[in-house]
């Protein structure tokens, strides 16, 4: 079974829904590879699946939540013997979102209520978007619930990163700014935040390089200069590692699947 609410785009201002859906999915249905330019959360229900992300793949159950960034490929196949049944929301962000959705994959069984609560939207006619917004606020309240006391220090190198990333900033450097040994820095953050700075540096790099040669037409050497990469071919390398194309196949590709769109 496959249903998705007709949502109207309203263009909120912080937190604007975009999709919502649920499926029971058939013995190895996949999705991808692929990329959104919104975020999706699916939570699965029951049953089993694969989420493949940022070159690793993860094998999920009940009560997980797999996160699909924006400008990030990522592909997801139902197990063949258990077949997942999840539901998803899609929405668009001007806001700083919480630390776990940096993760590809969160467990929170307690964010089962909130889908389920969010499948009451198509009771809605007018106020369905309006609804759903509603919504996606409490998902996000629940997952800055479930991160537990945060670290001054892990707000102040994310707010580093995301100023300084242009300029080539490093972990090294951070770590000196504040202090701290780049070991301790890396296990801190990476405890807070699940994956490691470098990660998350090269990650964020890597989705502004994305969005702005899609978004913003800018070639892959502005891109590059632009995102903190003084050479253009170790920016290449890096970008081909992380989305498994060459600057120039994505912007083409993305290209050809926006004009699919339409």
């Amino acid at each position: 079974m496959f249903l998705s609410a007709i949502i109207v785009n309203k263009q909120y201002d912080g937190i604007n829904p975009i999709q919502f859906g649920m499926e029971d999915c058939a013995p190895d249905y996949g999705y991808g590879p692929a990329v959104r330019t919104f975020w999706i959360l699916h939570f699965v229900r029951s049953g089993h699946g694969i989420f493949r992300r940022g070159g690793r793949e993860y094998k999920l159950g009940a009560g997980d939540i797999f996160v699909i960034p924006p400008l990030e490929e990522t592909y997801y196949v139902a197990d063949h013997d258990d077949p997942w049944h999840y539901e998803w929301v899609g929405f668009s962000t001007t806001k700083e979102v919480p630390y776990l959705l940096n993760r590809p994959v969160i467990h929170c069984p307690a964010a089962g209520h909130l889908y389920e609560k969010m499948s009451r939207c198509m009771n809605y006619e007018n106020g369905r978007s309006a609804y759903l917004c509603g919504c996606i606020w409490e998902l996000l309240a629940l997952f800055m619930e479930e991160e537990g006391p945060r670290d001054d220090y892990i707000r102040q190198i994310i707010s580093c990163m995301q100023s300084e990333y242009s300029y080539g900033i490093t972990v090294q450097e951070i770590a000196r700014r504040l202090n701290l040994d780049r070991s301790y820095l890396s296990t801190l953050f990476r405890s807070k935040v699940g994956i490691s700075p470098q990660q998350y540096l090269r990650d964020l790099r890597m989705k502004k390089a994305a969005e702005l040669m899609t978004l913003q037409g800018l070639k892959p050497s502005a891109a590059a200069t632009s995102t903190g990469y003084s050479d253009l071919y170790n920016f290449s390398k890096m970008f081909k590692q992380y989305y498994g194309v060459s600057p120039r196949a994505y912007i083409a590709r993305f290209r050809r699947e926006s004009a699919e769109e339409k």
